[in-house]
C-alpha cells in the first residue's frame, strides 16, 4: 500500500502539478495492477486507471485524511469502480444465475506451490464474471451483499460466481501440478 503525507495532499488540494505527478508516480503501478486483475486488456485497463486517477484528482476536495494509506485505499476504490463500468459496458460480462454449488475446500499445499505471478496469470483466465466476483471477494475484501449490490445481482449469484471461479482455478492448478509430475518440468 502507498503512503502520501498531508501535506501532499493539502498540496493536491491547492491543485499544485508537483503533487499530482507525485501520487502519479506513487501509484500508478499498484492501480495498473489491480486494473488489469478486472480488465486483463493492457489498453483497457490503462485507461480506467487514468480515468480513476483524473476523477481522484477532481474529487480531492472530497477527500477526508484518515492516514497516510487512506488516499491509495481511496483511489483504489475509485479505479475498481471505473473497471467496473468499464465491464458493464461489454455485451460479454453476463453472470449466471445462482445455483448449488458445493464448497471445495482449498488444498493449503497447492496455493504454496504458486508464485503471485503464476496466479495472477491463472486469475486472468477466469471468464469476466467469475474473474470481477473473485477479484471483489478474495482479494479486494468485499462481502458478497456488497458485490451484489455493487453488480446489481444477487447474493447467491455472487456466491455462485466465487465457487465456481475458486474451482476453475483448483482445477487448472491440478492440472498443472500432472503436468509437472508427468514431465519432470
Amino acid at each position: 500500500m502507498k503512503a502520501v503525507h498531508l501535506n501532499t495532499i493539502q498540496e493536491l488540494k491547492s491543485g499544485k502539478p508537483q503533487a499530482q505527478e507525485q501520487v502519479f508516480k506513487a501509484f500508478y503501478a499498484s492501480l495498473f495492477r489491480i486494473c488489469q486483475r478486472y480488465l486483463v486488456d493492457y489498453l483497457l485497463a490503462e485507461d480506467c486507471l487514468m480515468k480513476g486517477l483524473m476523477k481522484m484528482f477532481q474529487d480531492i476536495d472530497s477527500f477526508r485524511y484518515e492516514n497516510e494509506e487512506s488516499l491509495f485505499v481511496w483511489t483504489r476504490k475509485i479505479c475498481i469502480n471505473e473497471c467496473l463500468m468499464e465491464l458493464r459496458r461489454k455485451t460479454n460480462f453476463n453472470l449466471v444465475l445462482g445455483e448449488q454449488v458445493p464448497d471445495i475446500p482449498l488444498e493449503e499445499s497447492v496455493l504454496d506451490k504458486l508464485s503471485a505471478k503464476e496466479l495472477l496469470g491463472l486469475i486472468t483466465q477466469l471468464p469476466t464474471g467469475y474473474r470481477t466476483v473473485f477479484n471483489l471477494y478474495a482479494i479486494e475484501g468485499y462481502s458478497h451483499q456488497e458485490i451484489a449490490q455493487i453488480l446489481g445481482t444477487s447474493e447467491s449469484t455472487s456466491k455462485t460466481q466465487f465457487l465456481k471461479a475458486r474451482t476453475r482455478l483448483q482445477e487448472w492448478i491440478k492440472q498443472g501440478e500432472l503436468y509437472h509430475e508427468a514431465t519432470g518440468k
